[in-house]
């Protein structure tokens, strides 16, 4: 008989399994912990990428989450979803291989819009390789320039799909940025020792790493998050065999890190101030236990899959905030949803002050 959770319950439990509360089990203290812990982070915003690792890594600030990624502590591309994650470097071949081949396989309609061939698509990740072979590092605009001598157009969003169709391959990954450039390198060079599970060894070390990491979740979560089929899905679940446990949260069958059967379920009244693509809110199908979807819109507007930074109280989203960063600070304007009264505010705005350390400028409110 699975473990019974309220939705409350449910909610207090994913905000451990999420790293934003203490987890029972010995907690993640570098950027490669936190990244391996979660399998994957959402990173296509580079900014909202770094903050998701330093508020789970209290006290590290903005230039020491860089010089772990320079130090290849984890790396970006595009494995899930034709979405930019940040990645174990060891993973990022079979992650790959796994998650991205159905979006691999559904991109030739988007060439065809483009007026781009599969040829032409092979042709560009030949280039960059060979541009890029012997530690080559270029930016953006650098590739985009030696597909442009190879007669290769890039206009339009011709450059974009290319760079993706590469890194979809496996010839290039993203590399940590020089200054406020995107740089590009030769996945094989970035990471010469690559772990090669089988498929069902790697469907069940994805299963095991999103619920640990997201969990209580269903199912049709891990379909989603991968992009696998939900038959996929109940398999990678079988395959993580007794580290999972599944529950009924609010009559709805789940699963949950075995772990985490034993950690407080107790709401906890705390305060954090979260990027707009942290894996809180887009780690999940059904949201409705983070968020009320009184204000879906606030967050997401337009429902264009931008979603604004977000003040969460004891687990519910409560406002959204927005930063604009200056050489000589950073000012913050913070959007209620519910009341922010005369106790919550001093919380939210020392959640705000820990941003500010974290990119070693003064804080404006």
């Amino acid at each position: 008989m699975p473990v019974r959770l309220t939705g409350a319950e449910a909610l207090a439990l994913r905000m451990t399994s999420l790293l934003l509360r203490p987890h029972p089990q010995a907690r993640p203290d570098s950027v490669a912990g936190v990244v391996e812990w979660f399998g994957a982070m959402q990173a296509q915003d580079v900014a909202s990428g770094l903050w998701s690792l330093g508020v789970r890594l209290p006290g590290r600030t903005q230039a020491d989450v860089q010089a772990a990624l320079e130090r290849r502590e984890a790396l970006r591309t595009w494995p899930m979803r034709g979405t930019i994650h940040l990645v174990p470097p060891r993973d990022a071949h079979w992650m790959l291989a796994v998650t991205g081949v159905r979006t691999l396989a559904s991109a030739a309609a988007r060439r065809a819009e483009l007026g781009l061939s599969e040829v032409d698509a092979e042709r560009a990740a030949d280039v960059l390789g060979a541009a890029l072979a012997g530690g080559g590092r270029l930016t953006r605009a650098q590739c985009l320039a030696t597909l442009n001598a190879a007669g290769i157009d890039t206009t339009g969003q011709r450059g974009y799909h290319l760079l993706w169709y590469a890194a979809q391959r496996g010839v290039t990954c993203i590399a940590p940025h020089l200054g406020a450039e995107q740089t590009f390198v030769l996945l094989d060079e970035w990471v010469p020792d690559p772990h090669r599970p089988d498929r069902d060894e790697a469907l069940g070390l994805l299963a095991l790493r999103f619920v640990r990491s997201h969990g209580p979740v269903t199912r049709h979560d891990l379909a989603r998050w991968t992009g696998l089929t939900v038959t996929d899905a109940k398999r990678g679940i079988a395959v993580a065999g007794d580290a999972l446990a599944t529950v009924s949260v609010d009559g709805t069958e789940a699963v949950v890190d075995a772990a985490l059967l034993d950690a407080p379920r107790e709401p906890v009244d705390d305060v954090h101030t979260l990027p707009g693509f942290d894996e809180y809110l887009l780690g999940f199908k059904d949201r409705s236990l983070m968020l009320d979807p009184a204000h879906a819109a606030a967050v997401v507007p337009g429902g264009n899959g931008v979603f604004q930074s977000t003040v969460v109280r004891g687990g519910r989203v409560v406002g959204t905030w927005k930063r604009t960063i200056g050489k000589t600070g950073v000012t913050v304007t913070v959007h209620p949803l519910t009341p922010i009264d005369a106790e919550l505010r001093p919380r939210v705005d020392s959640a705000l002050a820990d941003y500010a350390r974290y990119l070693g400028l003064p804080l404006r409110l």
